[in-house]
């Protein structure tokens, strides 16, 4: 069922404003008061393939002026990431989302995880200290919190901030395993610098957090292990920055294996011990500056990966970059089983590059970013977001030969100047597309295709993209 033609049909949409009051709050003080949607929100001019609809948007709350950032889900609830701390969303009525909770909690990046009953938090902008009102430090200073802050979402209108962990250098993104009677969280974090106590070359590692389920409290680091022991990719040229340890990971626990995206390498990890993940696998691409993200295939058959060419602030998406650089990169995936309980060797075999076919303004950041499978059994859809290139749909089903089949662009933010902005995540969950702009809200999104019919049959009651399941 081809889309039709790419042509520009601009469809002007207004957003929605919340229905329902909405709780701030203040988490260092959890003090609940009303709080206003962002007024004045402007029109935007849409380009969409004709499978796609727009459903609902609703403009970030005030205070929350940073970026929205990543994304995770938990039964009716969608919660987005925010450099200022992050929003709890109601979707048990998709078309009609209400913000149920914003906690302040400001510290960077925001990566999100959610674990039953708890959310975890990423924080790599150093704070004086690791309560939520903590006014903003510097890495300089060996006294400043950054790592992992952990909340108690029982009641996801007023979440309770129970624990924090501190690790070096932060924690740029985090990824989970889940045990039953704990909980392991693989930190990333990179930049290092003799300038700075808490984070020191080579930084060559990952930091675990253990989070015993029975008290989460008691959460603390059990071990650093050090994916590269003799030094990751330095000297390629045109790399964003040399490997540091890893920007992301995603695991895949049923087949005891995760895939790193490590600034200048790809890696495949043995994780059958958790505390104790190996490398048995790397590959290097001289069209990638950055490794950013990995997602696997339905059967863990294959790898995508992404490469952030400038650093998600730079416009890339279009005729001088070309189609390889800034794009995803396939590679299939065959590992093999050891004598012990994970795989002893994986080999990675390089398929395709994919990059949306539509090129976009110099004032539109653009590159490949974050997104997750559609859980079509047996097949491979991908949903993934682009900043400013909007959100685009991949049928990756043949691997050298991957195909958009949808795709949802909202247009610049600036005509202008290059204004930062676009969907940062876009991920698929229980019948529709969850994408969490920038700067302009949060998205809801259905897809009408044929190919994806049977992912709306498909329930899940808590989603990690960064970590994966079978479907």
């Amino acid at each position: 069922m081809p889309i039709s033609p790419r042509v520009s049909k601009k469809r002007p949409f207004r957003r929605r404003l919340p229905g329902a009051a909405v709780a701030l709050l203040a988490a260092a003080g959890l003090t609940a008061s009303a709080l206003p949607a962002q007024a004045d929100t402007p029109v935007d001019e849409i380009d969409k393939s004709d499978n796609v609809e727009l459903r609902a948007n609703l403009p970030k709350p005030e205070g929350f002026e940073p970026t929205n950032s990543d994304l995770a889900f938990t039964g009716d609830h969608v919660i987005v990431g925010n450099y200022n701390g992050f929003v709890v969303h109601d979707v048990s009525d998709p078309a009609e989302p209400e913000i149920t909770a914003a906690v302040l909690c400001p510290g960077g990046q925001a990566d999100v995880s959610v674990s039953g009953d708890l959310l975890y938090f990423s924080v790599e902008y150093p704070r004086a200290g690791d309560e939520c009102g903590a006014p903003a430090s510097t890495p300089a200073d060996p006294d400043a919190f950054e790592g992992i802050r952990i909340f108690d979402i029982s009641d996801k209108s007023r979440p309770e901030y129970i624990a924090s962990v501190r690790t070096d250098c932060g924690s740029h993104t985090n990824s989970l395993i889940q045990g039953e009677e704990s909980d392991h969280i693989y930190v990333s974090s990179y930049a290092p610098s003799d300038r700075y106590p808490n984070c020191r070359p080579p930084h060559d590692k990952i930091s675990v957090v253990e989070v015993p389920k029975d008290d989460p409290r008691d959460a603390s680091v059990v071990a650093e292990p050090v994916l590269f022991p003799d030094g990751g990719n330095h000297d390629q040229d045109g790399l964003l920055r040399p490997t540091q340890g890893c920007h992301d990971i995603t695991a895949y626990a049923e087949k005891d294996l995760a895939a790193g995206a490590c600034m200048g390498d790809g890696i495949i990890l043995d994780i059958s011990d958790p505390l104790r993940p190996e490398v048995i696998e790397t590959v290097r691409d001289e069209n990638f500056a950055f490794w950013h993200s990995a997602t696997f295939t339905n059967k863990g058959d294959a790898v995508v990966f992404t490469d952030e060419l400038g650093g998600g602030g730079a416009a890339t998406c279009n005729a001088e970059v070309g189609p390889e650089r800034g794009a995803n990169a396939i590679y299939e995936l065959k590992a093999k089983k050891g004598k012990g309980a994970g795989p002893a060797r994986a080999d990675l075999a390089f398929q395709s590059y994919y990059k949306i076919p539509r090129h976009q303004s110099d004032t539109e950041n653009c590159v490949a970013h974050n997104g997750s499978l559609i859980p079509v059994k047996g097949k491979n859809y991908f949903v993934q977001a682009w900043y400013q290139g909007g959100v685009s749909v991949i049928d990756f089903n043949d691997l050298e030969d991957p195909k958009e089949i949808a795709y949802f662009d909202r247009g610049p933010v600036s005509d202008t100047e290059l204004v930062r902005g676009g969907s940062w995540s876009a991920y698929y969950y229980n019948g529709y597309v969850y994408s969490a702009e920038r700067t302009r809200g949060f998205d809801v999104i259905r897809l009408d295709d044929e190919r994806l019919e049977k992912a709306e049959k498909v329930r899940f009651d808590e989603l990690n993209p960064q970590n994966q399941v079978r479907y």
